[in-house]
């Protein structure tokens, strides 16, 4: 048996711009960072011929073309795998659907898996690659690349999206002070609420295809946000990051009524007002987790943990897709 975990991510700025029916117009930028919660893939070879699948349901069919998992399928196809006997189970230290990029980081360690076990090697570039094709050309899902990108490279990221339709993808040059900082004071909360990115992704794809005016001035200010914060956090001002923070989240809220609610937005009042300097719903919005800069971290968290959400504490990840088994 071997297992391969990749990283699931944060995003720091610029989130949303990664989509090309924006980036390829436009071009994009975002900075994300993958954190140590990792999605897991264990793949061996079982006594029996067939494919066997153990995810949030059992599987177990004879034909590639049966598997009902779409992402486990396509990449199956993409391994051109003749006469397959082989067992794949998956499983996660956050639940899917919460904005942490679960999807994507399914599909590098499900690829990267696959390509150790049948002897093969492949480069960070190279499934970043093959997982953005699984996802948005053979599944047509309507997303961005970062998830794929983070968790195969790992770190804290600037990348820029070029309308060539290149990626160019460098270390944010932040001092370890500054590292320190940001893991010290951002947390994480979990809303409790789960939903499926690509259906909040979709209004926003379809409106960007459309070359909506609201929706791509509402882009380019967020990538201008984007290349702010870059700015602040290589000079080591968090605080003016945070306050950025709360600009990006006020403003991806006119991007769609899906984005957030009631209760997130008196979650995220609550935070403000005790202890956050500013925060905002990671991922593509709708649910999952809320992530504010601390500047009363114990005030804070007496506050929202009294409200009903629990905290996940986390650190930084810097290997990315790796293969531990």
């Amino acid at each position: 048996m071997i297992i391969c975990r990749s990283p699931l991510r944060i995003t720091l700025g610029g989130g949303g711009t990664d989509l090309p029916s924006y980036y390829l117009k436009r071009n994009g930028f975002l900075i994300s960072a993958a954190i140590n919660k990792y999605v897991y893939v264990s793949i061996s070879r079982p006594f029996h011929k067939g494919i066997f699948l153990k995810y949030s349901k059992h599987e177990h069919v004879r034909e590639i073309n049966k598997i009902k998992h779409p992402i486990i399928r396509e990449v199956l196809k993409l391994m051109k795998i003749k006469n397959p006997q082989i067992e794949i189970a998956s499983f996660s230290d956050i639940p899917a659907g919460t904005g942490l990029g679960s999807s994507g980081s399914f599909t590098t360690a499900l690829i990267k898996g696959l390509y150790h076990f049948y002897g093969k090697k492949i480069s960070k570039k190279k499934l970043a690659e093959l997982a953005c094709h699984v996802e948005l050309k053979k599944l047509k899902e309507p997303i961005g690349k970062q998830d794929q990108l983070i968790s195969s490279y790992g770190g804290i990221k600037c990348i820029l999206f070029s309308r060539q339709n290149k990626i160019n993808i460098n270390d944010l040059k932040i001092s370890s002070k500054t590292k320190i900082d940001l893991k010290r004071k951002l947390v994480l909360f979990f809303t409790g609420a789960s939903r499926k990115a690509s259906k909040i992704l979709k209004d926003q794809n379809t409106k960007s295809n459309q070359n909506n005016k609201k929706m791509i001035d509402n882009l380019n200010f967020i990538k201008g946000i984007g290349y702010k914060s870059k700015k602040a956090l290589e000079l080591g001002d968090t605080l003016k990051f945070a306050s950025l923070m709360h600009e990006h989240w006020n403003f991806k809220k006119l991007r769609s009524k899906n984005i957030s609610t009631k209760k997130i937005n008196n979650y995220y009042n609550l935070a403000y007002k005790n202890g956050s300097a500013g925060g905002k719903l990671v991922g593509a919005g709708g649910g999952g987790f809320l992530m504010v800069y601390a500047t009363n971290k114990k005030k804070l968290k007496k506050k929202m943990l009294k409200s009903g959400l629990s905290e996940v504490e986390f650190d930084f990840d810097y290997e990315g897709s790796k293969i531990i088994t």
